[in-house]
């Protein structure tokens, strides 16, 4: 077993060890995935989120053994590195890979489970969601944030950005899934579109969002930023359709 360990929380290795090497048959299930699955602990008074990433495939198992880091560690490391650029996101406690003789097996990320109000997700389903324009708002200011810190995250989807109701109608944002991620010294105006186009295919609220964005980036007018906003999420939304129109054909094949 190779791990890193917060320094924080390294009085309590003991107690992470065993809640990892017993990961399948303890714990509180919390997201039962095709590909992942998260259970949560406690610790001395804490809720941890450990999540557990399936098995590579053998070409994988030997990618991760020996040449590219593991899903479970670039999510602890972005994670430091999120929080380092002042960043929100739930709090990196450690990381586990189980080695073997052949490759790599399981891999485990922990991380601090939040208590939060919502998650973007439901800005996209609820158009009525209470507060909604200024939760959105300073979502936009948040995503700009990331883009002038050159931070791209690329699995920018509406449920991984969790949102927790802070003071004096302020909102506060942190990210989660973060194993694919990109810094960069800046991002120009394309990729900064691109990078917001997996979170709505609605054109009306990707209208607005155009607007809350454009009250901070100067560089292009709203109606820029609108039209290449939506050009990258109808892209984006024809070749998810297409993907699965190419699953169930393949599933009914066979």
């Amino acid at each position: 077993m190779h791990s890193e360990i917060h320094s924080q929380f390294r009085s309590y290795t003991p107690q992470l060890i065993e809640y990892v090497e017993h990961f399948d048959t303890s714990g509180t299930l919390f997201v039962d995935g095709q590909r992942n699955k998260i259970k949560l602990f406690e610790l001395d008074g804490k809720t941890l989120n450990i999540k557990s990433f399936k098995v590579p495939n053998l070409i994988n198992r030997i990618a991760y053994r020996y040449l590219r880091k593991s899903k479970a560690r670039r999510s602890y490391e972005f994670a430091n590195r999120l929080l380092q650029n002042g960043i929100g996101t739930p709090q990196p406690i450690a990381y586990f890979e189980k080695r073997v003789f052949f490759g790599f097996g399981n891999s485990y990320y922990v991380s601090e489970q939040l208590t939060v109000d919502l998650t973007f997700r439901e800005l996209v389903e609820n158009p009525d969601f209470p507060d909604w324009d200024n939760i959105l708002c300073q979502f936009m200011a948040f995503c700009f944030e990331l883009h002038e810190k050159g931070i791209e995250f690329l699995d920018h989807s509406p449920g991984n950005t969790l949102i927790k109701k802070a003071q004096n109608g302020k909102y506060d944002f942190y990210l989660v899934d973060l194993n694919r991620m990109n810094f960069h010294q800046s991002m120009n105006f394309e990729s900064r579109m691109k990078n917001l186009s997996h979170l709505t295919p609605k054109k009306e609220m990707v209208k607005v969002m155009s607007a809350f964005y454009a009250a901070h980036y100067r560089q292009k007018s709203e109606a820029e930023i609108a039209e290449r906003l939506w050009f990258y999420t109808d892209d984006f939304q024809k070749k998810f359709q297409k993907k699965i129109e190419l699953k169930k054909r393949f599933l009914l094949r066979k």
